[in-house]
């Protein structure tokens, strides 16, 4: 055997070949080498303010729906009244008269049994919880569908943004403001419906908007879109039979309430506190503006003020009409269409039997009362009369 030096090469060795990858692989090899690789998980999803499941607006509704089925089952019209519509259909369940009740509803003897809002009964007979009891009452089916429908499309995406427990007092605290407006505006008709607490929904919305101004992105075009909404809905409220003062008092306490419970923080405040790993967190900010602290305390101050001298002139018998002129023009502007005056008739009552003079076309009538103390009932027979 020879020895072998490092220059020398067997035969062996000669046929083994050393390659070396070069650098500049081609495009094939890079894509199969970029495909190769495990993919990157991306960061969770991000949302800065939470969203909440409406269940307590559908609830509202439910038992506002159920309380009017109640309604006509305590009214029975076909026992305590002479005219009825849809007996045969409804039964016991039937509707007033259509001239009586044009919205297919009870009876304002049953409104009235029930907890409408009736002046006289609450500053007389101390009953503070009709100013409660009122807005889960209406007066028909046409009232409590509307009512309900716009319910459902405010309320829902309120309390997605914000909670029961912002939208479900702020609802029954609008309702007991547009109340309590209306018992120092309205005093000679009883008053029913959800209206007051829907105004305030609309009035919370538009706080909600002016609160939180630096978090919307098309903020002139959402505000003048609101502000439409709210003033086709009060337009509604100068026609005759339509309580707008509980529309204009629930609205403004609604207002001054979504200043209170509708307060978002700054963006930069969440970020800081909520955000995820893997995003970017900028300088730390105040929970709030200045501006919202202002708005904050003076709705607060505003609120309190309200409810306490509302309440101390409803119990002391204080009429709103008599130190304003020009008040009622806010629930009903008179045109050739309509009339705002309310009908006066000349009547001579013995026992249930009601005849009646209208004094400004003088057509007579003559009436069999269901309740021969119910004034709210002889006063609708006279608009009915003088119309």
């Amino acid at each position: 055997m020879g020895r072998k030096t490092p220059s020398g090469n067997s035969s062996s060795e000669s046929d083994l070949e050393i390659k070396v990858q070069p650098c500049n692989s081609g495009p094939e090899e890079r894509d199969q080498r970029l495909h190769s690789r495990p993919p990157q998980i991306p960061p969770p999803s991000y949302q800065p303010y939470k969203k909440w499941p409406p269940w307590l607006v559908p609830i509202i509704i439910i038992v506002n729906i159920v309380l009017f089925i109640f309604v006509m089952y305590v009214n029975d019209c076909p026992r305590n009244s002479n005219n009825c519509f849809g007996i045969d259909f409804f039964g016991r369940y039937a509707f007033q008269d259509v001239h009586e009740n044009p919205l297919l509803g009870p009876s304002t003897t049953t409104l009235q049994k029930l907890g409408a809002l009736d002046v006289n009964k609450v500053v007389e007979g101390k009953q503070i919880w009709r100013l409660f009891s009122c807005m889960w009452l209406h007066a028909g089916v046409f009232h409590v569908a509307a009512n309900m429908l716009s319910l459902l499309f405010v309320g829902i995406r309120l309390e997605q943004e914000f909670g029961f427990l912002r939208i479900g007092p702020l609802y029954v605290l609008a309702g007991v403001g547009g109340s309590l407006l209306s018992a120092l505006f309205v005093r000679k008709k009883i008053s029913v419906g959800a209206s007051g607490a829907l105004f305030g929904l609309l009035g919370a919305l538009l706080s909600e908007l002016i609160t939180n101004w630096t978090l919307y992105e098309n903020k002139l075009a959402t505000l003048l879109t609101l502000l439409l909404i709210i003033a086709l809905n009060l337009a509604v409220g100068i026609l005759p039979h339509v309580d707008n003062f509980a529309h204009l008092g629930g609205f403004v306490t609604g207002f001054l309430l979504g200043c209170v419970l509708l307060l978002r923080p700054q963006f930069g405040w969440v970020n800081l506190n909520k955000a995820p790993p893997g995003y970017f967190v900028a300088s730390k900010k105040s929970k709030y503006k200045i501006y919202q602290y202002i708005l904050l305390m003076f709705s607060l101050a505003f609120l309190l003020t309200g409810f306490i001298l509302g309440l101390a002139l409803l119990t002391n018998g204080w009429d709103g009409n008599a130190h304003c002129s020009w008040c009622h023009y806010l629930s009903c502007v008179p045109t050739p269409l309509w009339s705002c005056t309310e009908a006066r008739c000349a009547t001579i009552q013995l026992g249930n039997q009601l005849n009646m003079t209208c004094t400004s076309n003088h057509k007579n009538g003559t009436y069999m009362l269901t309740n021969p103390n119910n004034t709210f009932e002889i006063q609708m027979l006279c608009s009915k009369l003088c119309k």
